[in-house]
């Protein structure tokens, strides 16, 4: 089991944690992170792209002109896609691009991530953080004291202060542990642990 330095947001060392071998080193697979972060961005899409078909368009369902002896070209009406003006033919459609995954597999995916950011040595716990107020300056602060870069900082309860603080900084991201996903964390470079979500983290993918 691996065990990790409890920082303060000064940077200086308070502790230690354990890291539970069942969540933190599992051999990551690039076919099962794939599969989850697919599912996860094509879950994103609108799918609400659309076009008027023939029968869609406003207008006259008469024939424009005579069937023979004017030269041109035989039409039906007005809605013919062939004219300005007209119906769409191969168009997009509105459409579901959600992506069903096992929930095992998920989860696998999760403790794949985790364990590939603490073999990488991207994981920071630290201690606490509260806040007095919502102050950017603040949490750039503290990033820049613990030499942070595109952090994810994963908080086990709502703190409004910091999620408020923190969302106009370029690259930083605050989660809470149920939000917690494979995307973002293999998005984000560093990966920031409030040491009291280490056992909610453990709860939620216990199984």
């Amino acid at each position: 089991m691996a065990v990790i330095e409890v920082k303060n947001i000064k940077g200086e060392k308070v502790s230690e944690v354990e890291m539970p071998d069942s969540i933190f080193n599992v051999e990551p697979k690039k076919s099962v992170l794939h599969e989850v972060v697919c599912m996860q961005l094509a879950a994103k899409r609108s799918g609400t792209a659309a076009v008027k078909r023939r029968s869609d368009v406003k207008g006259s369902g008469a024939k424009p002109f005579r069937q023979k002896g004017t030269g041109r070209a035989r039409q039906g009406d007005i809605k013919s896609p062939l004219l300005r003006g007209g119906g769409v033919i191969f168009g997009p459609d509105p459409r579901s691009y959600v992506k069903k995954v096992h929930k095992k597999v998920k989860r696998l995916a999760l403790k794949m991530a985790l364990s590939t950011k603490l073999k990488d040595e991207m994981i920071t716990v630290i201690d606490a953080f509260t806040l007095d107020q919502i102050k950017t300056k603040s949490v750039v602060a503290m990033l820049e004291t613990l030499k942070l870069k595109n952090p994810l900082i994963v908080v086990n309860v709502k703190n409004e202060e910091l999620e408020l603080s923190a969302r106009n900084i370029p690259g930083v991201k605050v989660l809470r542990v149920e939000g917690l996903n494979v995307y973002d964390i293999l998005k984000h470079k560093n990966l920031v642990l409030l040491e009291a979500s280490i056992k909610d983290i453990e709860g939620r993918l216990a199984a």
